[in-house]
């Protein structure tokens, strides 16, 4: 990583100009050492990942408060130079005020993109699409007033949330491009006529989940532009380190600690 860091104001037209380039995979670190190894790989921006910032603590998912958002943001855009967008899920609260703030929030902890949902965890319903459309346009317009390019991601939760309603989910996602949305996201589409259908309804970037069903390619010509993992990486880790202490537990057998990893080039 190199000594001269770019500013707050450097990252976000970097990370705007990602979104009119070539579509690119933003990958999700779960923490500092995870996010600087990323960097170090050769990818251009990062996002965090709720699900896996939320293990880190040793909870599940939805079970972060805002102050320890702010605090992991803080500490994934100290270790790396990249430009970081950050899952806010709901904003911490219904009202449109709450998904302004999370947004000021994240801004100063260094971010320079952010994500709001539709899906309200404390009543456990998708939010009224007009409701849904409020919080994006509050959110939007806490953006557009921090002094840098901030990209605001919309998100429709339809597709995760038992409700495969395409229709209703291209509805949102136009919904939340008149509201200000920059990128625009559902996660858990399941084909690639599904993509190719969002990605033709609306006009700004779409964010797609990497599903094990799709290559980059298959995302890429369905109309994808931004491709996030969401906590898969941070899963795929903790399943690695399972194996490896379940042979030790089950067989002591330690061979399994064989594994070298460039550490020093990725963090030192």
């Amino acid at each position: 990583m190199s000594d001269e860091r770019p500013t707050q104001e450097q990252k976000g037209e970097a990370f705007r100009a990602l979104h009119e380039s070539e579509p690119f995979v933003i990958p999700n670190p779960w923490d500092a050492g995870s996010a600087r190894a990323l960097e170090a790989m050769g990818f251009k921006a990062l996002a965090t990942t709720s699900g896996g910032h939320a293990f880190t603590l040793g909870r599940m998912d939805g079970n972060v408060t805002l102050d320890e958002m702010a605090d992991h943001v803080r500490l994934l855009t100290s270790a790396s130079a990249l430009p970081v967008s950050v899952d806010l899920e709901n904003g911490y609260g219904a009202e449109p005020e709450a998904a302004a703030r999370a947004i000021t929030r994240a801004a100063d902890a260094g971010a320079v993109g952010g994500s709001i949902e539709d899906w309200d965890p404390d009543d456990e319903r998708i939010y009224e699409i007009d409701e849904a459309a409020e919080r994006v346009q509050a959110a939007a317009e806490a953006a557009g007033g921090l002094g840098f390019r901030f990209m605001l991601t919309g998100r429709a939760e339809n597709h995760i949330r038992d409700n495969p309603d395409l229709d209703d989910t291209i509805a949102r996602l136009q919904a939340y491009e008149r509201a200000g949305a920059d990128v625009l996201y559902a996660p858990g589409l399941r084909s690639t006529d599904d993509i190719r259908a969002v990605a033709n309804a609306i006009s700004k970037p779409l964010n797609v989940l990497a599903l094990r069903r799709f290559t980059m390619q298959d995302i890429v010509e369905a109309g994808g532009q931004r491709v996030s993992v969401g906590g898969a990486l941070t899963f795929v880790g903790m399943a690695a380190v399972a194996a490896a202490a379940e042979t030790i537990r089950d067989e002591g057998d330690f061979s399994v600690l064989e594994a070298r990893v460039p550490v020093h080039d990725w963090v030192g």
